[in-house]
């Protein structure tokens, strides 16, 4: 028998299913003490877990013989990936058993907030009737922008549309011909803030998410707009937004999410007349928690079973031997997309990965399926994985291309990453140094050699004296340590690219700054997670 430890609660259709399969051991112990975690797992190859249960490098070092960890909902971050990676265990998740959930509870919250019913209720609950206090604002033919279109945004997009609201969106991932066929308007994120009369955020936590909506935000915006945030708390500046409800430019906010979690009972937004907020109830539907439990039921069920393999988070389907192989390759590829998914600032129409030299001789798939979990991961986040990446791409509209070099170019096997987006081509190409050491070479045609990892500042600029001086300085009047530069020339040598290394990560402040030296054209920060090699 394949014992099965179960640590979080989970719904009787989801232990039925375990319960009938043959071949399965159901050990049912939620809530079990994170102290005796350790030795319960023990002689399990399967976990299945929630929000509560944390499983850290300690637990999968005690775990004997864990194939599988299952996570009943999408979030994965109370997992240690990178652990689990290196021990070979699969750690699988649901993306969509919630979607629908989340997706109405934004839209109650929207209605809720233009038409003031939880304040209206309760004052009639205080035995007051204070009609002409709440007059609220109708929804008809204003202007909602949704700031981003993967799953649960498509469907706010379309439930407004069923209350005849304009929508417009942003989402630098979705092309134009899916936007047409939700009936939406791709726009900029700063038109988004221009034209809507109400908006709401429907993307993950990240770098380049983080204070999304914040105070250089709310000076773009309607007077009046309304805010709806049912995503994860964080995307919209709280201070920020307490200034803009109180000086009116913000009209008011509907908050499912907040930075922490409870958050204090003294908090200002939650004493604020004009917000309304619920404890994280964006999942919290009994169909949704059914469909999680029962879906996580069948993937584990039939992993451990039939060896299939469905949402894995933190693996592509290849063989054992195969993965030595072409792990650090893996991990280029990754790298890869994550740099063209943060550089890409509007629609991604298509996307080619190009091998050449000795790579070619590989199956690349598993490399291209990293490349697609890394551009999509700045916006679509921990959704997105290896065996569901193609699917989401084609979702959004987004062409994929393989191809392969007869000949290398400069290196025994690179990897090109080459993307169309409306405002144009960018490419970027990477190596392996030492087999194992994942390098950028090349970045739109500029030759350099950088280390993708950690927070990386990306500037173009006129290649003249004392611009790369007068950035450095900003930087280190801001205490940001450069840890490695890299600087291409354009062929003509009129042009310069800078590849920095940072820490800590710039405030959105300092960026700002660097902007404005002169000779600098473009500054962008992005996140190319931790060091591999």
């Amino acid at each position: 028998m394949t014992c099965v430890l179960i640590s979080d609660k989970l719904s009787d259709e989801g232990l039925e299913i375990l319960n009938q399969a043959e071949g399965l051991d159901v050990d049912y112990q939620p809530g079990i003490d994170p102290s005796q975690l350790c030795d319960a797992i023990k002689g399990c190859e399967g976990l299945i877990i929630r929000s509560g249960t944390k499983v850290t490098a300690d637990v999968l070092d005690a775990a004997d013989c864990l194939k599988v960890v299952g996570r009943a909902g999408i979030g994965v971050d109370n997992v240690d990936l990178n652990a689990a990676t290196s021990k070979g265990v699969i750690v699988m998740n649901t993306p969509e058993g919630n979607a629908i959930t989340t997706a109405e509870h934004a839209i109650s919250l929207l209605t809720s907030l233009a038409r003031r019913v939880p304040q209206a209720t309760a004052s009639m609950k205080a035995g007051k009737w204070e009609k002409s206090k709440f007059s609220g604002k109708e929804l008809y033919d204003q202007i909602l922008g949704v700031i981003g279109l993967g799953n649960i945004g498509s469907i706010v997009a379309d439930r407004a549309r069923g209350l005849r609201m304009r929508v417009i969106a942003f989402d630098p991932l979705v092309s134009d011909e899916r936007a047409q066929r939700l009936g939406v308007e791709l726009v900029t994120l700063d038109e988004l803030f221009a034209r809507a009369d109400a908006i709401t955020c429907h993307v993950p936590m990240t770098n380049e998410t983080r204070g999304l909506i914040g105070a250089d935000a709310f000076k773009k915006v309607k007077k009046g707009v309304l805010i709806v945030n049912a995503a994860r708390g964080g995307i919209v500046d709280e201070a920020a937004l307490v200034e803009a409800l109180d000086s009116g430019q913000v009209g008011g906010a509907a908050l499912d999410v907040f930075e922490e979690e409870p958050p204090a009972p003294d908090h200002p937004l939650l004493k604020h007349d004009n917000v309304i907020a619920t404890p994280h109830l964006g999942a919290a539907t009994a169909q949704a928690q059914i469909n999680v439990a029962v879906g996580i039921a069948k993937q584990v069920r039939d992993f451990l079973l039939d060896g299939v393999v469905k949402n894995a988070v933190n693996l592509p389907s290849v063989s054992a031997d195969d993965l030595e192989e072409l792990r650090p390759f893996i991990a280029l590829g990754e790298k890869l997309g994550l740099f063209q998914g943060q550089q890409a600032s509007c629609g991604i129409q298509d996307i080619e990965v190009e091998y050449a030299g000795e790579i070619t001789e590989l199956d690349v798939q598993p490399i291209t399926l990293a490349v697609l979990k890394g551009l999509l991961s700045p916006w679509v986040g921990e959704r997105v994985n290896y065996v569901n990446a193609p699917f989401i791409a084609q979702q959004r509209g987004i062409r994929v291309v393989e191809s392969k070099a007869a000949e290398p170019n400069d290196f025994v096997s690179m990897v090109t990453v080459r993307i169309g987006t409306k405002e144009g081509p960018h490419a970027v190409s990477g190596t392996l140094f030492g087999r194992t050491q994942p390098r950028i070479v090349r970045v739109d045609g500029f030759a350099l050699e950088a280390v993708p990892d950690g927070a990386t500042l990306l500037i173009r600029n006129r290649d003249r004296p004392g611009v790369v001086g007068n950035v450095g300085s900003k930087l280190g009047e801001a205490s940001i340590n450069i840890s490695r530069m890299q600087l291409g020339l354009s062929p003509d040598g009129s042009q310069a690219l800078q590849l920095l290394n940072v820490e800590p990560n710039p405030e959105a402040a300092i960026l700002d700054q660097l902007r404005e030296v002169d000779g600098v054209d473009d500054v962008r920060l992005l996140d190319l997670g931790p060091r591999v090699g």
